[in-house]
């Protein structure tokens, strides 16, 4: 592990930070920090100051060599550049004598490297390389960087190719790059780069750094993984990083964000929710093919969640699983306008545990929507219950059940009856009906009340288990004439069944 800890020569805070780190003990054993300085002889002496007593320490000097900053910036001439930069290699050599009880490592990089014409550039890190004399169980860092971005990764990778073939003692040397983002295609340099013969990527998390920024490691990493490398860092808590990052740099991450980001697993679209749902549940269809899942249809989030991480992932629009770096299912799928009924059946099962059916899915995504295109924003699922309830739950007009009985139709072919207490606009009644199940007998009760019952479609599920577990139904049902959907909640099957058949009248009478 090796971890940039500061610029000690150039502030006293990032001096004193240096400090802190190595007098405290907080530098685990495990890990070599680095420290930058310019090819100055009073700065490279400073930063020497700051890491004495630390175990293991790379020192990545510098300066830059490119055209521009020979001309504008040194007024030097191309030995006047090389110069700075061999005299700095023997100056680092001559004090780490100084220090004997840490281990020193050398790290150089031509600054500028992308505006630098390349011959030069070897030949400057072939004179480095002379003077500090490396070996293959000993190598020196030759950092290549992008400090401006300022070509397309293909060439930048083009460049890195033909150093690694041609840099001198290839053996001795640790080929790293420091891409930038100037471009916006810092990840992309990196990845290239690397297949082109690098060693090494200097980078940041979540891309901090001057101006655009470094190299994301998280991007970076996490690209990797879903290729099938293993980055060994560890990434299972997204969120914590990110929290932590934004708080030690005072900085936000975008919400889109590769990765790290808070709505990079976020579908809002329609037909990318539909998508979604349907890939998850094809990979819990799978699960349960390999006999682990008994009942996908079923399942509820906490064990859906389990199924999925059994079997190889394939879902569309999600290219990794967001529980492997602890996102949850929850934050998926989020409705908006334009969301469609995948995302509101989504939300519905993951969320409250009702598999609507697919035409009723499709009914009340439009009633959701004609709630977002009112008030505009999202509907969370919190919101998204309470429009489901105030539809389908919670009508007590014009029929208000206050207690109903269900006696009967326990043997085959014997009828049930059915009494019910209800209040019809306001006014108390009893009604009584007989029918070949509950439900056929309900709909002869309300016959007396002049409304006509015939149910076309039904379903039903657990909801809950254990003691206080939970049923729920859905009934279409044709309703003096007009088809309509209903849905109850209860304890039993038999009761939320006869609850959706009130909410299919209610529903009907009260449009």
């Amino acid at each position: 592990k090796e971890i940039e800890v500061g610029f000690p020569s150039a502030s006293q805070t990032d001096y004193d930070f240096v400090r802190e780190i190595i007098e405290e003990n907080k530098i685990p054993d495990d890990v070599t920090i680095q420290v930058l300085v310019q090819a100055r002889e009073h700065l490279i002496r400073r930063t020497f100051e700051a890491c004495a007593g630390a175990k293991n320490v790379i020192v990545h000097f510098y300066n830059s060599t490119s055209e521009l900053q020979r001309r504008v910036v040194f007024r030097k001439d191309k030995e006047g550049i090389k110069k700075l930069a061999t005299d700095a290699a023997h100056l680092i050599k001559e004090v780490a004598q100084d220090y004997p009880d840490t281990n020193w490592r050398w790290e150089y990089s031509p600054e500028s490297f992308t505006g630098t014409e390349i011959e030069y550039a070897k030949e400057v890190c072939d004179a480095v390389v002379e003077v500090i004399d490396p070996t293959p169980e000993n190598p020196i860092i030759i950092n290549l960087p992008s400090t401006v971005e300022m070509i397309t990764p293909n060439v930048y990778a083009d460049s890195i190719e033909w150093m690694h073939r041609n840099l001198n003692r290839r053996d001795s040397i640790i080929l790293s790059l420091h891409p930038h983002n100037d471009r916006g295609e810092g990840v992309a340099a990196a990845e290239l780069g690397y297949l082109a013969g690098a060693d090494r990527i200097e980078g940041c998390l979540f891309g901090n750094g001057e101006r655009t920024g470094n190299v994301c490691l998280v991007t970076l990493g996490l690209n990797m993984l879903t290729q099938g490398v293993d980055p060994q860092i560890d990434f299972s808590d997204i969120d914590q990083i990110r929290r932590t990052v934004e708080y030690c740099n005072q900085l936000r991450v975008p919400e889109r964000h590769p990765y790290g980001g808070e709505l990079v697993f976020t579908a809002f679209s329609g037909s990318h929710q539909d998508a979604i749902n349907k890939g998850l549940a094809a990979m819990a269809e799978r699960d349960a093919a390999e006999d682990t899942l008994a009942d996908p249809a079923s399942a509820d989030s906490e064990t859906l969640t389990e199924a999925v991480r059994n079997v190889t992932w394939e879902v569309p629009y999600l290219p990794i699983d967001p529980k492997d770096i602890g996102r949850s299912y929850e934050a998926v799928i989020r409705v908006n306008s334009q969301s469609g009924k995948g995302g509101v059946a989504y939300i519905m099962k993951t969320d409250h545990n009702l598999d609507l059916p697919r035409p009723m899915q499709v009914e009340f995504s439009g009633i959701v929507q004609a709630v977002t295109d009112a008030e505009g924003g999202e509907v969370n699922p919190k919101a998204m219950w309470d429009i489901f309830a105030t539809e389908y739950l919670d009508r007590t007009t014009p029929v208000d059940v206050i207690s109903t009985t269900v006696d009967g139709g326990q043997n085959e072919g014997e009828e049930s009856a059915v009494t019910s207490q209800i209040e019809f606009n306001g006014e108390p009644k009893t009604l009584k009906g007989r029918g070949n199940g509950p439900i056929a007998a309900y709909c002869d009760a309300l016959e007396s009340l002049g409304v006509d019952v015939e149910v076309q479609e039904y379903n039903q599920h657990a909801r809950t288990s254990g003691d206080d577990a939970e049923a729920a139904a859905y009934v279409l049902a044709e309703v003096n004439g007009r088809r309509v959907w209903g849905a109850g909640i209860a304890g039993s099957i038999t009761y939320a069944s006869l609850k959706a058949v009130t909410s299919a009248v209610n529903r009907a009478l009260n449009s």
